[in-house]
């Protein structure tokens, strides 16, 4: 499952962006961190378990991670943004594509991720928050409601 990281108002990230240095990024506001733990408590009480979390290095997308609490979250550069080139696009989507093979069939993995990257996959436009169901063997998405 994909998922748009939670409301972190703005556009982009400020030209001192640094990966690791949440101070110069766009992060999540206070109603973003609500969002987070309120569709973390949703998957839960629908009885959804994930096997893995993964999430970009965007400090709003650890953030999103952290705050649903599922699981621990690792951190995976094949979910990065390359909306602004602070990395490069296709060497991005061949680490997801890789990992994405990858996964065991028999597991529901979710990925935290940033618009570009959902949309590159999935061809689908998520708002924040969004999740994206994907299948990994069919290449099929379904848009999904945590309510």
């Amino acid at each position: 499952m994909f998922m748009r990281h939670a409301i972190a108002p703005g556009f982009g990230d400020p030209v001192d962006f640094v990966v690791g240095d949440c101070a110069t990024q766009r992060n999540l506001s206070h109603e973003g961190k609500i969002q987070a733990r309120d569709i973390g408590d949703a998957l839960k009480q629908q009885g959804i378990t994930f096997d893995a979390v993964y999430s970009s290095e965007w400090c709003r997308c650890t953030d999103t991670a952290e705050l649903m609490e599922l699981r621990p979250v690792q951190r995976f550069v094949g979910l990065n943004s390359f909306f602004q080139s602070y990395v490069p696009k296709d060497k991005t989507l061949e680490l997801l594509k890789s990992k994405l093979e990858r996964l065991p069939s028999d597991t529901l993995t979710l990925m935290v991720t940033h618009q570009v990257v959902i949309q590159a996959i999935t061809s689908m436009s998520v708002r924040s928050g969004g999740l994206i169901a994907y299948n990994t063997k069919t290449q099929q998405a379904v848009r999904v409601t945590a309510k």
